[in-house]
């Protein structure tokens, strides 16, 4: 595969990647409710997609250069929407694959797989490689990073196939398709996230712990780095109600660069443009509704606030450009 990093609009170098946020996404959707109910869901593609453009033309201004969509299969992925965005504003997007689930599977990878009732080889591999090295769907815009997702509920059977289908991959690929996840960090399951890798032998320095910066628990996070693998510093806007807020989110990250581990934190916010799950104007003052929750806000105010907390500019640099480039570049199979 080579050092190349595949962008929805063309493989990029590591030095064009330039700034990057490691973990938003341009939208969230239902594609099996969406065509037949676009009213419920005040779904209006050409003004989602305006809304869009103008979301990531405003980080683009504040010199945003690249951003990571982990929207993959359980969040509505939709490669030729991406696409979209990113030729109207010059953002490079850089697209994965993986699947999205706090429990149960899609009811076909519930009756198919190595332990369902129809025994086959894990499908989850064969879909995921599939991503990687020719492209998802039909568009030819290959996946540069792997997903999975453990929430609140825990290892549920379901939640454990997909991480050990992710961990899988990464292995058929020679250990380089980097692997990002979505952590509950109040419980510290990143730990078990790692064990599960660990167990089929991925290289746990190609691994971002996601959401990570959900907890000020310090003995947790270093328990994390030390192991290897990346910190996702990655909601900053999304606080308050079950959300810590933004003096504990800075305060972490300035606490972990203090003690040495700039070069294992990446910073983002989790946005998404819009969103069905819950859209904006259903939701006012809901957490979804947020006036922080945008791709400009780590820009505009949690950098200040880090430099204020004496957090260095080469540490920004190292969570910003030089880690991101360090995790997405591709390095030949060992």
């Amino acid at each position: 595969m080579g050092s190349m990093i595949p962008s929805v609009t063309g493989d990029l170098t590591p030095e064009q990647l330039g700034t990057v946020l490691m973990h938003e996404h341009v939208f969230i959707l239902t594609p099996e409710l969406l065509p037949d109910y676009p009213e419920v869901l005040r779904w209006d593609e050409e003004a989602r997609v305006a809304l869009a453009i103008e979301h990531l033309s405003a980080a683009r201004a504040v010199g945003i250069d690249t951003m990571v969509d982990l929207t993959v299969i359980g969040m509505g992925r939709s490669v030729p929407l991406i696409k979209r965005v990113a030729e109207a504003t010059g953002m490079q997007i850089v697209v994965a694959t993986g699947l999205y689930t706090y429990n149960e599977l899609p009811k076909f990878l519930q009756y198919v797989g190595p332990d369902a009732p129809l025994r086959a080889p894990e499908p989850m591999v064969e879909m995921f490689l599939k991503d990687v090295r020719d492209g998802i769907g039909d568009t030819g815009v290959r996946a540069g990073m792997l997903k999975c997702a453990t929430d609140a509920a825990g290892f549920t059977p379901g939640v454990e196939r997909v991480l050990h289908a992710v961990a899988q991959t990464h292995v058929e690929t020679g250990r380089t398709i980097p692997i990002t996840t979505h952590s509950h960090a109040p419980s510290g399951n990143g730990s078990r996230q790692l064990d599960i890798f660990e167990s089929e032998g991925v290289d746990l320095t190609r691994v971002v712990i996601g959401h990570s910066g959900d907890t000020t628990d310090t003995d947790y996070l270093r328990s994390i780095a030390d192991r290897g693998a990346t910190l996702g510093m990655d909601r900053f806007g999304l606080e308050g109600g079950n959300y810590i807020g933004f003096e504990e989110r800075v305060d972490i990250v300035a606490t972990m660069c203090r003690l040495g581990y700039a070069n294992q934190l990446v910073l983002s916010h989790d946005v998404t443009c819009w969103m069905d799950w819950a859209p904006r104007e259903l939701f006012p003052g809901s957490h979804f509704d947020m006036p922080n929750w945008k791709l400009t806000y780590l820009s505009d105010v949690v950098l200040p606030a880090l430099l204020a907390r004496g957090v260095t500019p080469d540490d920004i640099t190292l969570m910003l450009v030089e880690n991101p480039k360090r995790i997405l570049s591709l390095p030949e199979p060992a």
